[in-house]
């Protein structure tokens, strides 16, 4: 059954928003951001995303762990962040449409913090908010076909991803799948989400927007449960998409590097041969001398297959 909700004026003014923007980041070459931008992302993202759940790290000291150096802090934050690294660096790994690779992304992200992480739960368990109990997630002999419905719609319908992506990660919230974990596998699953619709959004800080208005995030999820469909919800995490996207074009003038070119088109070109003026056409700031060093070092690192020589030269992806 599709989960209930309704496409407000709100809704399509951000989806058109977000899509202008998307086609603004690809043409700036941000759809895979230079690399030392993507690090800095990926650390606010996983430090805001814990920081959500409790976690006392600061984004020095997620660095620093990152870097394999010691640093002093509770042992079950370490081990919360230790294990947040370790899911973030495999995301291309897991299957998006797949209840089983969602388990297994939850016992790599919940590992040695609770009993059979990875398990979706079969009692009874209620969200509690200070003295408040906040929702009462459904009984447990329903998750799993509350699941299985979940990906089937994910898998299937014909929504826009960016609905989908805000469906699936307030039902998610709602079905409250796991005795614990679910807040930051629901966060990351919608970014797994959104990446099929865009790889600019693999490295996009989205949990540091929701970590700061993390209140009204709250505020949200239990409106679109009194309300009985996620509609509300689909519209606060568009907002939050929007504004991510809009803080990623100010750092335009963040200068790309060889490797970042090169990766950058090889989304461009795929599996097609070209010429140095098409990796030009590409990169319009760059010089021709600039161009051929880029093209040089590729295929001196195997990344790329040179053909010809001179002016007949052509090059293509391995």
């Amino acid at each position: 059954m599709k989960p209930p909700y309704e496409i407000t004026s709100k809704i399509l003014n951000l989806i058109a928003s977000i899509s202008e923007k998307i086609g603004e980041v690809n043409a700036a070459h941000l759809n895979k951001p230079p690399t030392e931008l993507r690090k800095r992302n990926r650390i606010k993202t996983i430090q805001s995303s814990l920081e959500i759940e409790g976690n006392t790290l600061t984004v020095e000291q997620i660095t620093d762990l990152l870097e394999n150096k010691r640093i002093l802090a509770p042992k079950k934050d370490i081990l919360e962040v230790k294990n947040a690294i370790s899911i973030y660096n495999q995301l291309n790994k897991f299957k998006v449409f797949e209840l089983k690779s969602l388990c297994k992304a939850h016992k790599i992200l919940m590992k040695d913090l609770i009993e059979n992480p990875g398990k979706l739960r079969t009692g009874s368990v209620g969200i509690v908010k200070g003295s408040d109990i906040a929702h009462i997630a459904p009984p447990g002999a329903l998750v799993r076909s509350l699941m299985s419905d979940l990906f089937n719609y994910l898998k299937n319908d014909d929504d826009l991803v960016l609905i989908k992506s805000c469906v699936f990660h307030y039902e998610f919230e709602f079905i409250h799948p796991f005795i614990d974990g679910n807040g930051r596998i629901g966060r990351l699953w919608q970014t797994m989400i959104l990446k099929e619709h865009s790889p600019v959004f693999e490295f996009l800080p989205i949990e540091s927007l929701i970590k700061q208005k993390q209140k009204e995030y709250y505020g949200v999820l239990g409106k679109s449960d009194k309300q009985g469909n996620s509609t509300f919800f689909i519209e606060f995490m568009l907002e939050i998409i929007k504004d991510a996207l809009e803080d990623l074009l100010k750092v335009q003038n963040i200068s790309l590097t060889n490797d970042d070119r090169i990766m950058n088109f090889k989304e461009i070109i795929g599996t097609r041969m070209f010429s140095r003026q098409d990796y030009l056409r590409a990169f319009k700031n760059i010089s021709q001398a600039t161009a051929s060093r880029d093209l040089k070092s590729a295929v001196d690192n195997g990344i790329i297959e040179k053909y010809g020589d001179k002016r007949t030269t052509k090059y293509k992806y391995k």
